[in-house]
């Protein structure tokens, strides 16, 4: 139970802040707000500290992946520092784990944290008390990226007269999208007795248990189109009598938004231009000022197919105007997706229309793996004989999650547009 006869204990709960992540490809985007977009990930970030301060939070649970990986340079730790000096100021005290993207065997850079703040060690667990608001916390880190085994199970049972919080970065039993770091069942979870579990690395809010609460409060700023939607944080609310009620708080600045267009009821071009308009000025309007970064696919069997196809760059020129003349939109990519309204028969239109959806639908399962690109890219021989001028971080990185996933999204495409050639 928390203490008894004063106010509730609250508490922020965030996870995946990825602190300047690269992004790499964007430059290629025709008027991609570049500076805006990989500045997000601390914009996003002094949201959070923002809010901690607006609702006077006891505590800020970080439950891993703070940085992106290695540190560029020490402005990206400053930035941090700061942050966290400014809740310090507050007396509000910082519990954190590392993750597989800012691990201990990752970061070969180091600034000392402000007092505040309580790391978890990467080599066994450990119990952080406050006794003053009547919390405990238990957590552990990573000392390297791939942490395989069950850091769970080394979770001491809940210490007795306190808030208990578990932080933890996992994927449980598994996530989509995820790899199987320091997998754990949540009936295991549940058997510690905490009041709270804090968990991290799947980037998908997530209430996986209300009793007691197992929440993934999701990343803080989605990063790419395979982010989409609100994303932000968990505010965790404790009475005096141990009852637990978690609210989510949108932390994002930029806002990415898969729109999917159907042109059913489109003759042509013009008529999916106006489709188009009205879905984007829709989310537009629901983002709340935020940037919305679109990718839009016309799907659906439509009159206005053929031209679609045969007209692919004039499509994109006239969404990507419609988003300038809206504001606060920028597409990121457009797509035609659809299929004729008469598919044919015995002139092989069937099978082509088959084999794109084949296609795309492996795209699809490929692209829920962030591991599954990056092997299959590394075991083309043509990889190895690649020189090391050729291969890094800024250039081909198949350790980038996006990169692998523009690869991709860009090699799909191109079978999809021969496929469509090839049928006409």
């Amino acid at each position: 139970m928390n203490r008894l006869g004063v106010p509730p204990l609250k508490l922020l709960h965030a996870a995946d802040l990825h602190i300047d992540s690269p992004l790499h490809g964007l430059e290629k985007y025709p008027d991609a707000p570049v500076d805006m977009i990989r500045a997000a990930t601390r914009r996003a970030t002094e949201n959070l500290v923002a809010l901690t301060l607006d609702e006077q939070v006891d505590a800020v649970l970080l439950a891993g992946d703070v940085y992106d990986g290695d540190w560029r340079g020490y402005d990206t730790g400053l930035f941090f520092q700061r942050q966290l000096g400014i809740l310090g100021d507050a007396g509000i005290r910082v519990y954190l784990v590392s993750g597989n993207h800012d691990a201990q065997s990752q970061i070969t850079k180091n600034l000392r944290l402000p007092n505040n703040v309580r790391k978890f060690d990467t080599h066994q667990s450990q119990s952080i008390e406050d006794p003053h608001v009547g919390l405990i916390v238990h957590g552990q880190g990573y000392a390297r990226r791939d942490v395989m085994e069950n850091l769970a199970a080394d979770y001491p049972q809940a210490a007795p007269g306190m808030f208990n919080v578990g932080l933890l970065h996992t994927a449980l039993t598994g996530r989509a999208g995820h790899t199987k770091y320091a997998p754990c069942s949540v009936e295991e979870l549940v058997s510690r007795g905490y009041g709270y579990w804090a968990l991290g690395h799947v980037h998908t809010r997530e209430v996986v248990s209300e009793e007691p609460h197992i929440v993934f409060p999701g990343n803080i700023q989605g990063r790419s189109i395979r982010e989409t939607g609100p994303k932000g944080c968990t505010l965790v609310t404790v009475t005096d009598k141990g009852s637990v009620a978690v609210e989510h708080r949108d932390l994002d600045v930029v806002r990415w938004a898969h729109l999917r267009v159907d042109a059913a009821s489109a003759d042509d071009l013009d008529d999916v231009c106006e489709l188009v308009r009205t879905q984007l000025a829709a989310e537009r309007d629901q983002s709340d000022g935020r940037l919305v970064a679109a990718r839009v696919t016309v799907t659906g069997r439509s009159a206005a197919h053929a031209e679609l196809w045969r007209e692919r760059e004039r499509l994109t020129v006239e969404v990507r105007s419609i988003a300038v003349d809206l504001g606060e939109v920028w597409v990121e990519k457009v797509g035609p997706g659809t299929s004729p309204l008469d598919v044919g028969t015995g002139d092989g239109a069937n099978d082509i229309t088959d084999m794109i959806a084949g296609l795309l639908r492996t795209a699809k399962e490929l692209g829920t793996d962030e591991d599954a690109v990056r092997r299959f890219v590394e075991k083309d021989p043509l990889w190895s004989k690649l020189s090391g001028d050729v291969r890094g971080e800024d250039r081909l990185n198949s350790s980038s999650a996006e990169w692998c996933a523009q690869l991709l999204s860009e090699a799909s495409d191109l079978l999809v547009s021969m496929l469509q050639e090839g049928a006409r």
